[in-house]
């Protein structure tokens, strides 16, 4: 998809369809002669458009320009959730676009001039573009993709940094949607490289050898049951304005069978996307760069395969991770908060100002909050809120669970080791957080952000389509920018 920019004087006969962002009851079509846009007027309301957010009309434009005039609905102009509205609208306009084969779209927002309006819409136009379908081989042309979009009268920069963001979710998406026959730990590493090399970051790769040269016991564990070797990958973006350090920690299980505790079946579908935090990062990380903001990021994924075989990890096996500390293994499939603990620990170690780690690393999370909220644990409050805020501007559900319950920390108190890798049933998104806490350096503001849930969606939803989501890129984009 290619986006465009003109001014409000464009030549209408250059689009196959116009494309109108409209508040609820504020539907405006002022770049068409008054008589059309009075047409237009009585066509949509005859199909009860009001501009309701979610909503989306298309009206024959019945004229040699156009082919489709096409409104879609932002909700009211006073409503919260005004900019994820908008970002919805753009998606829905794009979206509708495609569904009747035009192949480019002069696209009208009602607050086009405004900043975080406009990123958000560029957001929306270019998620309405992405699809996993690089395996399927007899692809027919559905004109699921708009090639040419162009923002009428639009704040060009912002929208572009929009761009980028919604572009370097769909680069994480991308990754996360592959198959563990195709992405290994490796392979895993092997884009970070690539990465590395594109936008001129700094990388850093261990093998096994290495890992455990460096004490990583909990990480190599994990690793231990695969014929898919672990790598640790340590990726750096450091402008020399840098005004802070942000360290971002992603789960990258490449395939989760659960290991020795092997999952049913049916639980082992979609464990490709263990991996989505590990995805996340990476977007984050090439956005920073691609948007040259002034803040130093370092990015940290532990990868590894959590499979059952003779050299697997085991119950009751006792773990010594980077920072000493010892751990009990309960259950082989709690074993993303092994991967991040030793990964916390390096974190921890660079003395950052901030530590935010995201993964897909409980059900218990799923099943508290549902499939589109993500839940958030931090030792700092200001912390904390910062990344809920971001989370509100990206568009992503964000709510933050408590970490005071006693009675929780003392059940993940080991009998034979200093703590237990998991603890009973009952608030267990918390006590796996609490675990994570005891692996970073006092003092040191981290946030930690279970995705479990919202990292994969069954269908279309949104302005997602079915597959892995992603989630969390945004927010911790909008968390780097500052905004």
């Amino acid at each position: 998809m290619e986006i465009k920019f003109a001014d409000k004087d464009i030549e209408l006969c250059n689009y196959e369809a116009a494309a109108f962002v409209a508040y609820d009851g504020e539907a405006e079509f002022g770049t068409l002669c008054e008589a059309k846009a009075q047409e237009v007027r009585k066509a949509l309301a005859d199909m009860n458009f009001s501009g309701k957010a979610g909503s989306v009309c298309k009206v024959a434009a019945n004229c040699k320009s156009v082919k489709f005039i096409i409104a879609s609905g932002a909700g009211k102009k006073t409503c919260a959730n005004r900019l994820d509205h908008v970002r919805t609208a753009a998606y829905n306009a794009v979206r509708k676009a495609a569904d009747y084969g035009c192949k480019s779209v002069a696209l009208w927002l009602p607050d086009g001039k405004e900043a975080e309006y406009c990123r958000a819409a560029a957001e929306g136009v270019v998620l309405a573009g992405y699809r996993f379908d690089k395996y399927i081989t007899d692809k027919e042309d559905d004109h699921f993709v708009v090639p040419e979009v162009t923002f009428v009268n639009a704040n060009e920069a912002s929208a572009r940094e929009g761009q980028i963001i919604a572009e370097s979710q769909n680069f994480a998406r991308g990754i996360a949607n592959e198959p563990a026959n195709k992405i290994a730990p490796a392979d895993l590493a092997a884009i970070a490289l690539k990465l590395a090399d594109e936008l001129d970051l700094t990388c850093e790769i261990w093998d096994e050898k290495k890992i455990a040269a460096e004490r990583m016991g909990a990480f190599l564990a994990v690793g231990s049951g695969s014929a898919n070797p672990p790598r640790f990958i340590k990726l750096e973006y450091a402008p020399e304005n840098a005004k802070k350090h942000i360290v971002l920690v992603g789960k990258g299980l490449t395939f989760d069978s659960g290991g020795l505790d092997i999952k049913p079946e049916n639980f082992m579908l979609t464990m490709k996307g263990d991996k989505t935090g590990a995805c996340a990062v990476l977007g984050a990380i090439r956005a920073a760069a691609l948007l040259k903001l002034p803040v130093k990021v370092t990015a940290i994924i532990c990868a590894a395969e959590n499979m059952p075989s003779g050299s697997a990890f085991r119950p009751d096996d006792i773990l010594t991770a980077r920072n000493g500390k010892t751990i009990e293994v309960v259950n082989t499939d709690a074993e993303g908060r092994l991967t991040l603990a030793d990964a916390l620990c390096i974190a921890s170690e660079l003395k950052p100002g901030l530590i935010i780690d995201i993964a897909t690393l409980t059900g218990a999370c799923a099943v508290a909050l549902g499939n589109s909220t993500a839940g958030v644990f931090s030792n700092n409050d200001e912390a904390a809120d910062s990344v809920l805020a971001a989370g509100k501007r990206a568009g992503e559900g964000l709510w933050r669970l408590p970490m005071t319950d006693k009675n929780l920390r003392e059940a993940i108190k080991g009998s034979f080791a200093d703590v237990l890798n998991c603890g009973e049933r009952y608030g267990g998104a918390i006590t796996a957080a609490m675990f994570l806490e005891e692996f970073v350096a006092d003092e040191t503001p981290w946030v930690h952000i279970d995705i479990a849930g919202a990292d994969f969606i069954s269908k279309p939803r949104g302005y997602y389509c079915k597959g892995m989501t992603a989630f969390g890129t945004r927010t911790l984009i909008n968390v780097l920018c500052g905004k």
